[in-house]
């Protein structure tokens, strides 16, 4: 298994080169060679496994036993996972009117990007251990990836780890998660800026080469394809525990309702598709809905500026990995790619071309919510279940609650109940722990847990980032003090 540039204009790699890459020199996003297909014995096979077994089938698909043998793959894992506080990793709670949630925030953050944050830690200690190498991760954050790289490292010789926060954009408890944590290793960047403006200087330092080999760059946002490939495995595992049966032909279709910022999650939805998962997906955006108006209209363009929403995670106008999705939807069509991605860099606006875009709303279905959305979807889930959302996934909630009610409509006209049967499950990405502010303005009551309540009372460092100083010169020295200290 190779991975490639979605711009065409870098060697194939194996996957330890892409899991120590950020962007690809020539600027594209790395993604496999080849998507593997599965057959209906395989599926039917995995329908059986627990989420931690999916992973390992799944990695063990992308990461050659020559780079990893399996055994070792497999005790990595298992140490990925083994400071999640539920025993089977993720969760699905059935709720009343079909709403199933799958809960992905289990993890030490309380959010998603735990899952593949920890596994993908694991992987980069493994080689470092073997070759001796240091490294220094770039990462800028919309709130949740900061703090989940942040644990998957924290602590260890051989990484150094930089990240951006926008001040102010990040709930407090996820800044606290972020700021509270006193490594050496650790380096914390409180930025006055947005999402899409902290990722400015990372892009620069990436863009530097001779920069970026002298120090070992690296990225773990979502353009690493480490992340999007663990990933994967909560679209299987949605789909085993919402599918009725394996017996049918065809297999049947499952809904995943997948609440999007970066496009890492719907990425990864698209390549289980494509590996012949028989899912519909759902990008739901909040006011921020640059790919909600792409899958509609091809219209990839950004608005006047970024929104702050309630769904603060998601307030990202650049959702870079829909770069790797024109790149699988096109038949990995690099020359169209590097195209329209040059394109857009330089306008900020592209049309697609009208057979991609029919390709693209052919594999993806879309929903934006405003804030009054969110909040009426977190009221509507507290009422009927005495549950709650987090923001994020009151957004995903809303597209469910929005749609035809099977139910109903089956006692009136039961002939047509089969058009409104397709089972739908809604991914959480966060706990509403995290979410105070939300789940006050919504009427209703946190439930903080111990974890979450210690962190006012500690220490805090980062460094405040000011408007008008060059931030990148800024991470620059930074990155060459903390490399004379290895």
């Amino acid at each position: 298994m190779e991975y490639v540039s979605t711009r065409g204009g870098a060697g194939a790699i194996g996957f330890e080169g892409a899991l120590f890459s950020g962007y690809a020199p020539d600027g594209g996003l790395f993604m496999p060679q080849r998507i593997p297909s599965l057959d209906r014995d395989t599926l039917s096979r995995w329908s059986c496994l627990s989420y931690r077994e999916l992973v390992k089938e799944l990695c063990s698909l992308f990461i050659t036993t020559e780079m990893i043998p399996q055994h070792i793959l497999n005790d990595l894992i298992d140490r990925a996972f083994s400071r999640f506080r539920h025993k089977d990793i993720v969760h699905l709670s059935r709720l009343k009117d079909g709403l199933n949630v799958l809960e992905l925030w289990h993890g030490v953050t309380y959010a998603f990007k735990d899952l593949s944050l920890s596994c993908t830690g694991q992987f980069l200690q493994y080689f470092l251990e073997k070759k001796q190498k240091h490294v220094n991760i770039l990462v800028g954050t919309s709130g949740d990836t900061g703090s989940s790289a942040i644990e998957s490292v924290r602590g260890q010789k051989n990484m150094d780890i930089f990240v951006l926060l926008p001040k102010g954009f990040c709930t407090q408890i996820q800044e606290l998660q972020m700021t509270t944590i006193i490594e050496d290793n650790v380096h914390v960047f409180a930025a006055h800026g947005n999402s899409d403006e902290i990722d400015e200087p990372i892009k620069e330092l990436f863009a530097d080469v001779d920069f970026a080999r002298k120090y070992n760059l690296m990225s773990l946002n979502s353009v690493n394809w480490s992340r999007i490939m663990v990933q994967i495995a909560h679209h299987f595992y949605a789909y085993f525990q919402c599918a009725p049966s394996l017996d049918t032909t065809p297999l049947p279709v499952v809904e995943i309702v997948v609440p999007t910022g970066g496009g890492g999650n719907i990425t990864a939805g698209c390549i289980a598709q494509k590996m012949g998962l028989p899912i519909r997906l759902v990008a739901v955006v909040n006011s921020n809905d640059i790919i909600h108006r792409t899958v509609q209209h091809g219209d990839f363009s950004l608005s006047e500026s970024v929104k702050a929403t309630l769904a603060s995670a998601m307030d990202i106008q650049e959702p870079y990995n829909m770069e790797r999705i024109l790149w699988l939807l096109s038949g990995s069509d690099s020359h169209l790619t590097k195209t329209l991605m040059e394109q857009f860099s330089t306008s900020k606006s592209i049309k697609l071309p009208q057979d991609l875009h029919r390709k693209l709303s052919e594999t993806l279905n879309s929903c934006s919510a405003s804030d009054e959305d969110i909040v009426r979807a977190m009221q509507r889930c507290w009422e009927e279940n005495c549950y709650l959302l987090c923001p994020h996934s009151a957004v995903a909630a809303h597209y469910h609650y929005s749609q035809p009610d099977g139910v109903h409509l089956h006692q009136k006209f039961p002939c047509f109940c089969f058009l409104f049967s397709t089972p739908r499950c809604c991914l959480a990405p966060a706990s509403p722990a995290k979410f105070q502010d939300a789940l006050l303005q919504a009427g209703l009551v946190p439930q903080l847990p111990p974890e979450i309540t210690a962190l006012t009372a500690m220490e805090t460092r980062f460094t405040l980032l000011e408007q008008g100083q060059d931030w990148a010169q800024v991470l620059r020295e930074r990155i060459e003090a903390a490399a004379q200290q290895w």
